[in-house]
C-alpha cells in the first residue's frame, strides 16, 4: 500500500484544512474521554506557542488522498526535545504500516529539527493497576511497538505517581539515535517544563517539584525490553522517506525544445540545467513532475484573441529560423497585418522575442510547472515550491509578449491560488515584470510589488515607475520600487524591508515570488552588484513571512550565478522556514 506523510501547518490552507479536519475524526474515535482536546487543533497549529510549545501534526495519506493516520506531538525550544502527544491510526485499518510510518515520520522530523531526544506517555502493563484485560492488552501492545524501536519506559521515579483513581502513565525517552546518554539534569528540565506546560491546571506545584527531585539516577535508568520483536533503532532509522519534504521543484523536459541558436540569445536550455544540478544537492528538496492543464487557465489571465493568434503562428511556421517581430501597427489597432509573422508585432513590445515552432508548446508546457507548483501548495501542503519555468513569463501582458516571456507563468499560478484568499506577488527580478503589473492593476485580491532597474535605463523602459499604484479596485494594490544602476547589496535589502512590510501589512494567504537572478554582480542584463550571500539574506527574511511560498523562475543569465544564486537562496530559505517551525520563539 502507498502512502505519505504530510505536515499539516495550520487551518487555513486548504489542504491542510482537510487533512485537519480528517485528522480531528480520528481523534474522537480513538480518544473520546477527552474529545473536545480535538476542537483544540486548530487553535494550537494556527498559534505558536500560545500553549508554551509548538504543535506539530503529520497525517498518514494512502493512495486515494485519505488521512488513515495522525501523529501529534510537541517542541520545547528550552529543552530541544518534544513530547509525542498523541497517535492514532483509523479505526478498520489493518496492515500496511501507518502506524510504524507515522512514528518513524516522526522521528524523522524531529532528527531534522536537530532535536535531543522525544518524550512520550505510555499507559501501564502492570496488571496490578490495570484491571480490565482489554486495556492491559492494549498497553502491552503499544509499549511493545515503542520497545521495537529500541524504546522503553524510565525507571526508579515517581513519574508514575498518579493524581487521580486512573494509574498515571510511564515516561519513555527516544534518543533519536544519538548515543549519549540521558543525564539526570536533562530528564529534569524536561520533566519539569512538560508537566508545568501541559499538566498545570490539575496538578499542584509541589506535585511537579515532588517528581522531577524523584530523577536521581544519572545518567536515567530504562527498563529492559519485555518484547522479543525489540530491533537495534539505528536500523530502524535508516528507513526514512517517509515525510515528504516541506520543498519541491517543478520542471519538465519539453523547454529544452525551445532553443533559439543566435548569437546574442541569452534565454538557453543550459540555464535550467545549471538550476537542476544544484538543485539536485539540497537534501529538503524532492522533484514534481508537472501535470497539464490545458488552455482554459491560460484564458482565464489572457486575452482569447492573443492567445488563438500564438498558437496559430507556431504551429504554421517551418524549419528551425525563428520569427522576430518587426512591424508594429500601434496607429490603426484595429488593422491587423493579414501575414501571420508579420503581425506578430501586433502582440510584441520588443524586437528581441522571437517566435518559432517550439514556443508556443514550451510556453504551455512553462504554465504547467508554474500551475503544478501552485496546487503542491494548496493542495498538498507544501511550504515552498519552485517552478523552473522555461521561457520565464513576467514580460508576457494580458494581450502581448515580450522580452523572452510568452505567457504571464506567475499571474496564471497567482490567479488559480486566489481562488483560495489573498496572493501576493513579489518580483525581484532585475527587470520590471510590465506583465504582471499589467494583469492585476485593478484587482484588489492579487498584490503585486515589484523591486527592479530604474525604467529610465531598464527595460521595459515604459513601466515601472514608482507613481504606478494600480486603477480602480486595484488602487494601492500596486507597488513599484525602482532603484538606480549599480544598487548594491545595502541599497537591495533596504529596499527589501520596506517592501515585506507592505506584504506583511496585506496578509496574505500566499506569497508568490517572481525569482530574478539577473541581479547577482556580473549578469548580462542586469547593472545590480548583488553577491551571493545577499540572495541567502533575502531568503531568509523571505522565509519570516510564515506563508506558504510559490518561487517561479524569471530571469538570470549567468551560469554561474544561477548556481551560485540558487544554492544560497533555497539553504537561506530552508534555514530560517526550519528554525520558524521548531523554534520560533528564538
Amino acid at each position: 500500500m502507498m502512502i505519505r506523510i504530510h505536515q499539516v501547518h495550520g487551518s487555513v490552507i486548504p489542504a491542510d484544512q482537510r487533512r485537519l479536519t480528517e485528522a480531528q475524526s480520528i481523534f474522537r474515535e480513538h480518544f473520546q474521554a477527552v474529545a473536545d482536546y480535538a476542537d483544540t487543533f486548530p487553535d494550537h497549529l494556527d498559534h505558536p506557542f500560545k500553549y508554551g510549545y509548538r504543535s506539530i501534526l503529520l497525517v498518514c495519506e494512502g493512495a486515494m488522498g485519505r488521512v488513515k493516520g495522525f501523529s501529534l506531538f510537541l517542541i520545547f525550544p528550552e529543552i530541544n526535545s518534544a513530547l509525542l502527544d498523541f497517535m492514532a491510526v483509523r479505526q478498520g485499518t489493518r496492515g500496511g504500516g501507518v502506524g510504524g510510518a507515522l512514528y518513524e515520520a516522526t522521528r524523522e522530523y524531529c532528527r531534522r529539527a536537530r532535536l535531543r531526544g522525544l518524550y512520550m506517555e505510555v499507559l501501564p502493563d502492570d496488571p496490578a493497576l490495570v484491571k480490565d484485560p482489554r486495556i492491559l492488552d492494549e498497553n502491552r501492545k503499544r509499549l511493545a511497538f515503542y520497545s521495537h524501536y529500541g524504546v522503553n519506559p524510565i525507571v526508579g521515579t515517581e513519574y508514575e505517581t498518579p493524581i487521580g483513581p486512573d494509574p498515571a502513565p510511564y515516561l519513555l525517552f527516544d534518543s533519536l539515535d544519538r548515543t549519549a546518554p540521558l543525564r539526570r539534569s536533562e530528564a529534569r528540565a524536561a520533566v519539569r517544563i512538560v508537566l508545568t506546560r501541559k499538566y498545570s491546571a490539575i496538578v499542584a506545584p509541589d506535585y511537579i517539584e515532588r517528581v522531577v527531585e524523584s530523577f536521581v539516577d544519572d545518567p536515567v535508568r530504562f527498563r529492559a525490553a519485555r518484547s522479543a520483536l525489540q530491533r537495534d533503532s539505528k536500523a530502524v532509522s535508516s528507513r526514512t522517506g517517509h515525510l515528504s519534504q516541506p520543498f519541491t521543484y517543478v520542471v519538465g523536459d519539453g523547454h529544452a525544445e525551445h532553443h533559439v541558436r543566435d548569437i546574442g540569445y541569452v534565454e538557453r536550455p543550459a540555464r535550467v540545467d545549471t538550476l537542476k544540478a544544484a538543485l539536485a544537492r539540497m537534501p529538503f528538496f524532492d522533484r514534481t513532475v508537472p501535470s497539464h492543464f490545458g488552455e482554459t487557465p491560460v484564458r482565464a489571465v489572457h486575452d482569447p484573441d492573443f492567445v488563438s493568434y500564438l498558437k496559430r503562428v507556431c504551429t504554421r511556421l517551418e524549419g528551425d529560423r525563428p520569427v522576430y517581430p518587426y512591424v508594429f501597427p500601434i496607429r490603426r489597432p484595429e488593422r491587423k497585418p493579414r501575414e501571420l509573422a508579420v503581425r506578430a508585432g501586433y502582440y510584441c513590445i520588443d524586437t528581441f522575442t522571437p517566435l518559432d515552432r517550439h514556443a508556443y508548446s514550451a510556453a504551455r508546457g512553462a504554465v504547467d510547472v508554474a500551475l503544478t507548483a501552485a496546487r503542491e501548495l494548496s493542495e498538498n501542503g507544501r511550504r515552498v515550491a519552485f517552478a523552473l519555468c522555461r521561457p520565464p513569463g513576467h514580460h508576457a501582458e494580458r494581450r502581448v509578449f515580450g522580452g523572452f516571456c510568452y505567457f504571464n507563468n506567475i499571474a496564471i499560478a497567482a490567479h488559480d491560488l486566489a481562488r483560495f484568499g489573498r496572493v501576493a506577488i513579489l518580483d525581484i527580478d532585475f527587470h520590471h515584470g510590465n506583465g504582471t503589473q499589467d494583469i492585476f492593476y485593478r484587482r484588489s485580491d492579487v498584490l503585486t510589488v515589484s523591486i527592479h532597474g530604474h525604467p529610465n535605463t531598464a527595460y521595459p523602459y515604459f513601466s515601472g515607475f514608482a507613481d504606478e499604484r494600480g486603477e480602480g479596485p486595484g488602487l494601492g494594490f500596486n507597488r513599484n520600487f525602482p532603484l538606480p544602476e549599480n544598487s548594491d547589496d545595502a541599497v537591495y535589502l533596504q529596499t527589501l524591508d520596506r517592501a515585506l512590510a507592505i506584504l506583511q501589512r496585506f496578509r496574505p494567504m500566499f506569497v508568490a515570488i517572481s525569482l530574478g537572478l539577473d541581479i547577482m554582480r556580473g549578469d548580462p542584463t542586469g547593472s545590480f552588484t548583488l553577491a551571493a550571500p545577499t540572495m541567502r539574506d533575502i531568503a531568509r527574511k523571505l522565509g519570516l513571512l510564515n506563508v506558504p511560498l510559490l518561487v517561479v523562475l524569471e530571469g538570470g543569465y549567468n551560469l554561474r550565478n544561477l548556481r551560485r544564486g540558487v544554492t544560497a537562496f533555497f539553504s537561506g530559505l530552508a534555514e530560517t522556514i526550519e528554525n520558524n517551525r521548531c523554534h520560533p520563539m528564538e
